[in-house]
């Protein structure tokens, strides 16, 4: 099984992006998204940067694959969709159907994130034809939802499946609005957020009137204020022909996540590396959630678990 690290979803510093990525570049990863996924007024790297960093990310022996934008509002964005689509170095990763036209018309493999609702078989097959050759499960979905997905798209045709990848760690992807979350919460306009979301990153903290974690603000995302912990779940995942695990960066405590489910997949258990962030720690209910593999509320903590 692959261990995959996505792009990051929060908006960094360049250099502080850049160090991040000369860090993973030691971790054993087998591929790497880059790209900004979520708002196109990040643009503390150009795309001449992104291009030297997967350059230099793929010197290193990590395949790397470019991450389209998950929601495109305006005609600069569409250019810069189109020149992600028809350059040939890299393979894309679509994040909206936008994406997938492009590349299909362009005759393009490509593979899928997890804003893209692929929910049943046929979806998955129809993509197939179009160039789909890995989609990454939308993370409200189950372990009942994807065995019965795989199941039926094998009754559907004979060619053997894409890929699949599961979003195993971090803060859950949940929406995507046209309105910037991050500038209402400081009264900005969002033509005029003063890229206000580069002095959160890792995100605003919204909690319940009772004071429970819900979400996490990033511009104009939301994310879970859970992290979402699959690393009880290596042995089901395997079972399930799954042939890669993707774990979304974060501020801190990335390479620790990388090294558990290193050894998660390699047969050791997932608590024979020590978390060293409270994040890791999997016995804190505020702090870690996996309800929606249990096809329960997704921030919820079930206690199951499959490990060898």
């Amino acid at each position: 099984m692959q261990l995959a690290l996505g792009p990051v979803p929060y908006f960094w510093p360049k250099q502080h992006l850049i160090s991040f990525y000369e860090a993973m570049v030691d971790q054993p990863l087998d591929r790497i998204y880059l790209g900004e996924t979520v708002c196109s007024k990040r643009r503390e790297m150009r795309w001449q940067d992104w291009l030297d960093l997967a350059r230099f990310i793929e010197s290193k022996g990590i395949q790397v694959v470019l991450s389209s934008l998950t929601l495109i509002e305006a005609e600069s964005e569409l250019k810069q969709l189109k020149r992600l689509c028809k350059q040939d170095e890299f393979l894309v990763e679509a994040n909206d159907m936008g994406a997938i036209n492009q590349l299909s018309e362009m005759d393009k493999n490509f593979v899928t994130g997890p804003a893209i609702n692929i929910y049943n078989a046929r979806s998955l097959r129809l993509l197939q034809k179009r160039g789909l050759k890995r989609w990454t499960m939308p993370v409200e979905l189950s372990k009942t939802s994807l065995s019965d997905t795989l199941a039926q798209a094998q009754v559907l045709s004979s060619a053997a499946l894409p890929e699949t990848e599961v979003f195993a760690f971090g803060q859950l992807p949940l929406a995507y609005s046209a309105r910037c979350f991050t500038a209402r919460q400081r009264n900005l306009a969002k033509d005029n957020c003063g890229f206000c979301c580069i002095e959160t990153p890792q995100g605003v903290n919204v909690s319940s009137q009772d004071g429970e974690p819900l979400f996490t603000l990033n511009g104009i995302q939301t994310l879970s204020a859970k992290t979402y912990d699959l690393s009880t779940e290596v042995d089901s995942l395997i079972d399930l022909n799954v042939q890669s695990l993707r774990i979304s960066p974060m501020v801190s405590g990335t390479a620790e996540a990388i090294a558990k489910f290193r050894h998660c997949i390699d047969g050791e258990q997932a608590d024979a590396v020590a978390p060293t962030i409270p994040l890791m720690d999997v016995s804190d209910t505020n702090l870690v959630c996996n309800g929606y593999w249990y096809g329960e509320p997704g921030m919820n903590l079930n206690s199951q678990s499959s490990l060898r």
